[in-house]
């Protein structure tokens, strides 16, 4: 692998999370990948005593669009660092009266809006079709909760994220169908995350901060890109205590999330090129 095992907690820090002022031992590496170069340089350091990788999704200084992002490099990286746990942080909007500005979800679920978005590292010669009818590790997500509640946060343990293209926010007429969907909260870039994880063999969840209410609440203002920085410096920090909290309090032990490709590789493999052996080699090689 190269750069394995130089960390075990992977995390990707969205709007307003740029780094992580906690950790010690710091190095910056850049780590490019078969399918071309991640977001930005990875950050690894300390924390809690754990190894830890951390890469801002739209680079330092907010360079990338949602749909600009190069996915598949970005958690390729980290299975090449030798992560085993991933969090995803980023910002999302309310579609529920009791998930306030300043809350904290934990999704268990996705819904995709998307498109466009490549969120598999298979095709061109080798096919694999995995499980992902619960999208999320739910040991890693039920730790990640717990971290952010003992770090002051107000939690939401589950709920349904929908994954919008972006970079545009919704119109009300599709905030009120998601609404009726049951969906809770709203966001651009942790569904694709969740999938390649789940390919990847990383346990996966996602810390989802809460900004606004979207533009279905008519008692509150439309979404503003300014309330929604405020509340985000607010949220970086509270991410910050939790990620530290988290790292201490990791679950141990296997996890089915680190057995996802057995068996789902469906391809004959005396017909698979040896291109596309190499540039699967970490994330899919001991099946192969």
């Amino acid at each position: 692998m190269g750069e394995a095992a130089q960390a075990t907690l992977g995390v990707i820090g969205g709007s307003g999370l740029y780094d992580l002022a906690e950790l010690e031992d710091v190095r910056r590496i850049r780590l490019p990948t078969p399918f071309g170069d991640p977001s930005d340089e990875f950050v690894l350091g300390t924390l809690s005593g754990v190894r830890v990788a951390f890469l801002p999704r739209h680079a330092r200084g907010h360079r990338i669009l949602p749909g600009e992002l190069n996915f598949r490099a970005n958690i390729h990286a980290m299975k090449q660092l030798g992560v085993r746990q991933l969090v995803g942080v980023g910002a999302v909007g309310s579609l529920r009266e009791q998930i306030a500005p300043g809350d904290v979800v934990v999704p268990d679920q996705f819904i995709d809006r998307t498109f466009g978005r490549t969120a598999t590292f298979f095709g061109g010669g080798v096919v694999a079709h995995l499980q992902f009818g619960d999208p999320v590790c739910a040991k890693l997500a039920s730790a990640v909760s717990a971290a952010a509640s003992s770090s002051g946060a107000k939690v939401h343990q589950g709920g349904t994220y929908v994954c919008m293209e972006g970079p545009q926010f919704s119109t009300r007429a599709e905030s009120n169908l998601y609404r009726t969907w049951g969906a809770s909260i709203i966001g651009m870039t942790n569904l694709q995350e969740a999938k390649l994880a789940r390919e990847a063999e990383i346990c996966f969840a996602s810390l989802a901060l809460c900004t606004d209410y979207d533009c279905w609440h008519e008692s509150e203002a439309e979404v503003d890109v300014a309330a929604i920085l405020a509340v985000l410096h607010a949220n970086a920090k509270l991410a910050t205590r939790t990620m530290v909290e988290l790292a201490g309090t990791l679950p141990q032990g296997d996890c089915a999330c680190r057995h996802a490709l057995d068996g789902a590789i469906v391809t004959d493999r005396s017909t698979i090129p040896a291109e596309a052996r190499e540039r699967l080699r970490v994330i899919a090689g001991k099946y192969l």
